[in-house]
This record gives C-alpha cells, structure tokens and sequence, in this order.
C-alpha cells in the first residue's frame, strides 16, 4: 500500500516539473522571438498647448441669503396669520397676531401715569417759581424752598421713569403683531391659530429670502489652486452657470464672488460660492444643481489629438515616452474637447512625447521605430499594396484552383 501511494507522488511531482520545464522553455522562445522582432514604426509627437479659458464643474447647493425663523417676543394666544405657507411677503408686512389687549391695556395705563406726572410736574414748577421769589424777600423759610424744590425734582424722576415704563409698554404691544424681518418666502407654519405661543416655544415659521439667491459648491485644492494661478489678477466676480437636476439650464447666469478661507481637512475641498437674481422663484433654498464655473483668464492647457488617446475601464490613457524613449502607458484626465483634440487636465504635460499613430502595435516597455508622418504614410501606402497584391493572387489562385476542378 505505502509503495504504491510513493509510486503515485513520484509520479505527480514528474508531472509537475514537465509542467513547469516545459512552460519554462515556452516562455524563453517566446521572448526570443519577441526581442528578435523589429520595433514598430509610429508616430512620437510632442503635446502641444491652446490658450483656453478653463470651466469647472461640481455639484452645488442653493442657499438662501437670509434665512430667519420667526419667534414670538412676547406671550399670548396666536389670534391671527395674514397668510398661507409658501407666501411671498416683504419687510414688515403683518404675519401674525398675538391678543394684543392685555398690552394695550398696560400701555393706555402707562400712558395716563404719565399724564398724571406731568400735571404734577407743571404745578410743582410753578410752586418752585413762587417759593424762589418768595425765599428772596424772606417770607417763606429756606427750609420752606427746599421742600419745594425736592418736590419738583422727584416728580421729574419719576416722569423720566413713568416714560421709559411707558415705551416698555408700548414696544410690548408692538409686539402682538409679529412682522417680517426680510424679504422672502413662508416657510411651514408649525404653531397655528387659537395656541398659545411664548419667546421659548421655538420658531412660529420660518422665512427663506430668495432674491438674490447664493449656490455653494466644493472645488477641489488641485483646481482652486489652478483657477487663482490663471485668474491671479482678475480674480473676482467669475461667470457662473448653474443646471438643474433634470439637465435645463437656468435662465441667468452668476457670479462667484466669495470663497472660503480654508481647505476642508476630510474633503480637500475649497468651498465656493455664486450669486445669482432669482426674480420669479425659480431657485428654491436647499435644492441641488449643477454649477459650471468660468475663469475670467486664459491658461495654456496641454492639448492631444483624439487619435492618439485609447480608454478602457480604468479610463482614457496615451503612451508617454520616459526618458528612454520607451514608450509607457499613461492614463490623462481630460476636461472637454476642443476640435479634435482632448483638453488634458492632468497627465501629461505641454513638451511631453507621445505616440499619435500605430498605436495597435505598441507594447507598453518595449522599444519602437519612431518615424515622421510621411515616413508613416508611405509605410502604410506600401503594407496596402502588400495587402491587396496578397489577396489579388489568392483570388487568383482560387479562381484557377476551381477551374482545374471542374475541368475534372
């Protein structure tokens, strides 16, 4: 038994050397053949450059400029609104009405003390110009004089302090009609009519303003760092587009005319901001869009010929010469077209070497033929006549093959 399962191992480990002797062998002629192949001729041009304004797209948020909640400042039942949830309403317009009567109640009270004080005050001042003529020619006592004078100055302090409760009085009342702040729009009420409402039940409603109106939106260092190298002057007030979720462009175009003053530690990301007139409503606070932002100046961009870009899943690519010569493959970032080119926006860069034809023959790490255009164009107009040469006398020989056949 033990020798016949030493036998089998023999006999598997045999297998697996053959295996791996043979593939092994397979392997070093097929490299063999390889470098005995002749490099490919293609094409090696340098990346040119175009003077473009650059555009930046992200997605971005729409914010209101304002946005106020609206409180009760003083306590009562809510007895009345003036309008309806999504209301449009201006600065100072009646929102809301809190039982106003037990505040007018206390300012028409604070309002007749005051009255009263002042009659008081008026008699006590001529009480004083009587005594001060009299105290002169000693018909009254000095004692007398001063009575009178203390008199006329406490009834002026509590006038002073009759006034102010007064106001106090009166800016309560005030209060019972709860106004807008700002111009906007109403917002969900969460308290309604008939409740009882105080400065700690928390916001009435809230009201968004919408004309104008800012987006927000990340930009990444890398571009943010791109925009203010080519906007280093003229960097203010950049045009800005925005698209709404289903692809429609807004009406009216931006401006960015804020940014933030620091990277986001977690994104990496700059926020920027645009203003935009929303006349008719049209942008909603806290809706998402699409921004497209403008640089005010040109920057030269490295620019390659569609033809000499390939994709795949991992995306589009090109072969850059290294230092050698050798051509590897190096995947590009593009931002739009221009003609027929691609706008690199990372990858490679203005001077680079890259192969533009006979792409199909290259094998990334392994030497080619660089030749000109015409080199490339004559080489291709001879594999043509090969080619059709080669078919036109297998046609021929087929056509007599067949004939012979039938002769038979």
């Amino acid at each position: 038994m033990k020798k016949n399962i030493i036998i089998i191992l023999a006999v598997i480990i045999c297998a697996v050397l053959i295996k791996f002797v043979t593939s092994s062998v397979s392997n070093y002629f097929q490299l063999k053949a390889k470098s005995q192949r002749p490099a490919p001729n293609v094409v090696v041009e340098e990346v040119q450059s175009i003077d473009i304004k650059r555009t930046f797209e992200a997605p971005g948020r729409v914010i209101s400029k304002y946005q106020v909640g609206v409180v009760a400042r003083i306590a009562g039942y809510l007895q009345k609104s003036y309008f309806k949830e999504g209301d449009d309403v201006k600065k100072g317009e009646p929102l809301f009405l809190i039982e106003p009567d037990e505040y007018r109640n206390v300012a028409n009270s604070s309002a007749a003390n005051v009255k009263n004080i002042k009659a008081q005050l008026e008699y006590a001042e001529k009480q004083l110009t009587r005594a001060s003529e009299l105290v002169k020619m000693d018909y009254i006592a000095k004692s007398r004089y001063d009575e009178v004078l203390a008199n006329r100055d406490s009834l002026r302090a509590q006038l002073s302090s009759a006034q102010a409760q007064s106001a106090d009085a009166n800016r309560n009342l005030s209060y019972t009609t709860v106004r807008s702040p700002i111009d906007g729009r109403i917002g969900m009420i969460t308290v309604t009519v008939g409740n009882y409402v105080s400065p700690t039940s928390g916001n009435i409603t809230t009201i968004n303003s919408n004309n104008p109106i800012y987006v927000t939106f990340p930009m990444t260092a890398e571009d943010f760092e791109s925009l203010q190298a080519s906007d280093s002057v003229n960097h203010k007030q950049r045009k800005t587009e925005i698209l709404f979720q289903n692809g429609d462009r807004y009406k009216l175009t931006g401006v960015q005319d804020f940014h933030d003053n620091k990277v986001d530690e977690v994104t990496g990301t700059v926020t920027m901001r645009a203003t935009f007139e929303n006349p008719d409503g049209a942008l909603i606070h806290g809706e998402f869009v699409n921004v497209k932002l403008y640089a005010n100046n040109p920057s030269k961009m490295p620019i390659v010929h569609q033809t000499a870009v390939l994709e795949n899943q991992a995306g589009k690519y090109v072969y850059k010469l290294d230092e050698k010569g050798i051509p590897q493959l190096t995947y590009i970032k593009t931002e739009g077209q221009n003609g027929d080119n691609w706008i690199v926006k990372s990858g490679v860069q203005i001077g680079d070497k890259i192969v533009t034809d006979g792409l199909q023959k290259v094998t990334p790490g392994a030497p080619i033929n660089a030749v000109s255009k015409e080199e490339m164009a004559e080489i291709k107009k001879k594999t043509l006549s090969a080619q059709q040469e080669k078919k036109k006398a297998w046609f021929s020989f087929t056509k007599k093959d067949n004939d012979e056949n039938g002769e038979n």
